[in-house]
């Protein structure tokens, strides 16, 4: 990777998995033993409100008793040593980025920790239960839902991801499965528009081929390695 300036890294469940948060979704199409359509979707929610803020109410008080590791505070020095232009977009909703001291961090899937109002459609931190209908913080109606995105439902802040990768000399993708759009295309839109572009997954994702470069392994040795030879200046 020669000196690029601009760099966007797409992380995705690979990433948070080795601090001990599970993976989207098995081969069975199962999420934590429910059906994805009854607790990630709109229509679920509709159908079962009590199921889906149970779900969320568990996902919740789990990922607040993890810990970030080596490649969240990898990814947090990059952030912290970087001087060029850097944008972390994760389609995780846990905090660890943050908590492994990341700034320049987009959701674009919302994040457990947070809740949104349907009726103000305000955000608000949450680190509570949400099954006793509390009130919103705002507008005092009990319409709090989970701040995460369902299918169906546009991820957040898209046009501001789109402006990071035009101006992306290099596009990084970690641990991500490379399936769920339209995250799996980003490394296309990379690469079309000039950026240099590497993976770091487990194993070779559905969109590998669109890499420059493709390394598989933990990615909590994989980051931390990587980020070591960004920072290092060429001689």
């Amino acid at each position: 990777m020669s000196e690029p300036r601009n760099i966007v890294v797409l992380t995705g469940a690979g990433i948070s998995a080795e601090s001990g948060i599970d993976t989207f979704r098995d081969a069975g199409g199962l999420w934590e033993q429910h059906r994805v359509e009854d607790v990630a979707t709109p229509e679920g929610f509709a159908r079962d409100p009590e199921l889906v803020q149970r779900f969320y109410d568990a996902r919740r008080e789990a990922v607040q008793k993890v810990s970030p590791n080596p490649a969240h505070e990898a990814l947090a020095k990059l952030d912290a040593e970087w001087e060029g232009e850097l944008l972390i977009v994760t389609q995780n909703v846990d905090d660890l980025h943050e908590r492994a001291g990341a700034r320049r961090v987009l959701h674009m899937h919302g994040e457990l920790l947070s809740a949104l109002c349907a009726r103000c459609e305000a955000r608000h931190s949450w680190s509570e239960t949400l099954l006793d209908q509390p009130a919103c913080p705002g507008c005092g109606a009990q319409a709090l839902r989970p701040d995460v995105v369902w299918f169906g439902e546009m991820p957040y802040q898209m046009e501001r991801i789109y402006a990071h990768l035009r101006r992306a000399d290099l596009f990084v993708s970690i641990g991500t499965s490379g399936a769920v759009y339209p995250a799996a295309g980003f490394v296309r839109d990379a690469r079309e528009l000039g950026a240099r572009t590497l993976e770091l997954n487990l194993e070779r994702s559905e969109g590998s081929y669109w890499f420059n470069e493709s390394r598989q392994g933990r990615a909590s040795e994989l980051v931390p390695e990587w980020v070591k030879e960004i920072l290092t200046p060429s001689v």
